[in-house]
């Protein structure tokens, strides 16, 4: 009896371990209720991965890290530890169509040399340095690197340091196809991806890079789906992601077929990986597309810069069913419908794309796709390609759906007057008041905070707070008030080079830095019959 009972409250206390590290979703991607007796606790630790920034040779990037404050993990005072590490990469692997060889500056493609081009080889890193490591929370730590070899990292932290730890990859390009301004918010590692809005056109070359965090090898299948359906070609099954290593692929490898718009889903068969496309087009320049938040009924995709001269829409519905949806637009002042797109029909399985083309008329705002019959709950996944400039000094970035900032969301390397803050607050009648905080700067400077509220069906474009004082870039953190409306968060980074408006727009998920944790005790009732 003593036996079993202790066994039992092992199971209970190594339950409640497991959802301490893990985020708790509702079945349709949203935010849960908290089960009775539950707590809801920081995470303990958490998972980053960021690809190959960029091989051209006139290209720098930068890394920022930050961890909020006032969210220490446990009650052992430990301030814990954050940081990433140089991975591998294989080059050229088997069945992933290709490895990716060495850019010119002006977009050509040159030869590897020795291991990088043998066929599967797993190149080591040069360097096994840590980038960004954090000592504290609350000021943001960067560094910087013109290297066109820098390698994938991938990274964790725990204790103090976990909960809503965030790095920012942020790659200016001066010349070549890929120029312009690339910027990606690391990503956590997961078994599944949707990447509507990539393209395996002549004109653009899309690589998605696979990275494993884990110790034990990871198996990815890769499947293209186009306007009907899935794309013809058989070399994106079983890819072997080595521990600790980065698989780029080239999607027009994939197919035989060139698609300019299409659907990507990564699935893990083995493992876990982390999963980003790298867009470079010949006339749009280049920006990472990240994964779209989960397929859902309704999306959001907050963001679109007041200045856009062209955005396209692109959306699939996964699953087995069609989906009839509502096309709204939020602006400053309400709802209104864009001419000519007032529903969209997407088949199953199929991945549809409709130009909106100027769609903001020098307003702001944030794209809201709602089921046209409201009892509908086929799930959708859907994205944004945004364009700004004219002529040959077009710069290109995308917005994928998101998930609302239920706790806390963060944006990081933001510097001086180049950052502008999307709130999107989609269900009329219900506002959202938002606490936006600029942290100290990574040279100095003093924290601020001011609140915002956003009404509800409407979109909020704001020039965030600043520290006083600021040296190096800060973080903004965004926290809905308890009890506000349902809101969403981008924010778009924009940084001309000469005459190009360069330019990158980043969603804000809830960073879930902490979980609903249940309460566990004994029962002695499970030992009676």
């Amino acid at each position: 009896m003593k036996r079993t009972m202790m066994s039992l409250t092992g199971v209970a206390v190594a339950l409640a371990a497991v959802t301490g590290v893990a985020a708790v979703a509702g079945p349709d991607g949203g935010p849960q209720d908290a089960p009775r007796g539950s707590t809801r606790l920081p995470v303990q630790r958490s998972a980053l991965l960021c690809p190959a920034p960029t091989s051209s040779e006139v290209g720098e990037t930068a890394y920022t890290a930050f961890a909020p404050k006032g969210a220490a993990a446990g009650a052992d005072g430990k301030k814990g530890t954050a940081q990433l590490l140089p991975a591998g990469t294989v080059q050229d692997a088997a069945g992933a169509g290709g490895g990716k060889g060495k850019k010119n500056p002006k977009g050509g493609k040159g030869k590897g040399s020795g291991a990088d081009s043998a066929a599967g080889q797993t190149v080591p890193p040069r360097d096994t340095k840590p980038v960004v490591p954090l000592r504290e929370a609350g000021r943001p730590v960067t560094t910087t690197t013109d290297s066109p070899d820098a390698p994938a990292l991938v990274g964790a932290a725990d204790g103090a340091l976990a909960p809503g730890w965030t790095v920012q990859q942020t790659t200016s390009v001066a010349a070549g196809a890929g120029r312009g301004l690339l910027g990606l918010s690391c990503t956590t590692p997961d078994t599944t991806f949707w990447f509507p809005g990539v393209s395996t056109a002549t004109d653009r070359q899309d690589y998605v890079h696979l990275t494993n965090p884990d110790s034990t090898p990871a198996v990815a299948d890769l499947e293209l789906r186009g306007k009907d359906g899935a794309l013809a070609g058989s070399g994106g099954e079983d890819i072997s992601v080595p521990p600790h290593t980065t698989v780029p692929v080239l999607l027009s490898t994939l197919t035989g077929a060139p698609t300019t718009n299409a659907s990507l889903h990564v699935v893990a068969r083995e493992g876990r990986v982390g999963a980003a496309v790298q867009a470079s087009d010949s006339k749009l320049g280049s920006d990472w597309l990240p994964a779209a938040a989960d397929p859902s009924p309704s999306v959001v995709l907050p963001g679109i810069p007041k200045d856009a001269t062209s955005v396209r829409l692109v959306a699939l519905a996964p699953g087995e069913a069609d989906a009839d949806l509502k096309v709204q637009l939020a602006t400053p002042t309400g709802m209104i419908t864009p001419a000519g797109v007032e529903t969209l029909h997407l088949k199953s399985g199929m991945t549809t794309a409709v130009d909106l083309k100027d769609v903001t008329k020098g307003e702001a705002g944030s794209l809201v796709l709602t089921p046209s019959d409201s009892g509908s709950k086929v799930p959708v996944a859907a994205a944004l390609r945004v364009t700004r400039g004219k002529g040959d000094k077009q710069e290109m970035a995308f917005i994928p759906a998101t998930r609302p900032v239920e706790k806390r969301a963060t944006a990081v390397d933001n510097r001086g007057k180049d950052s502008t803050l999307s709130l999107v607050a989609p269900e009329k009648g219900k506002d959202a008041k938002v606490k936006v905080t600029a942290s100290a700067g990574s040279g100095g400077g003093t924290p601020a905070t001011k609140t915002y509220t956003v009404k509800g069906g409407t979109s909020l474009d704001i020039a965030p707070p600043r520290p006083a004082g600021m040296k190096g870039s800060y973080a903004l953190t965004v926290e809905p008030e308890p009890g506000s409306g349902p809101v969403y968060a981008a924010r778009m980074l924009a940084r001309p080079q000469g005459g190009l408006p360069a330019f990158t727009v980043q969603p804000l998920p809830d960073d879930r830095g902490s979980v609903l944790v249940p309460t566990a005790g004994q029962d002695l009732s499970v030992l009676t019959n």
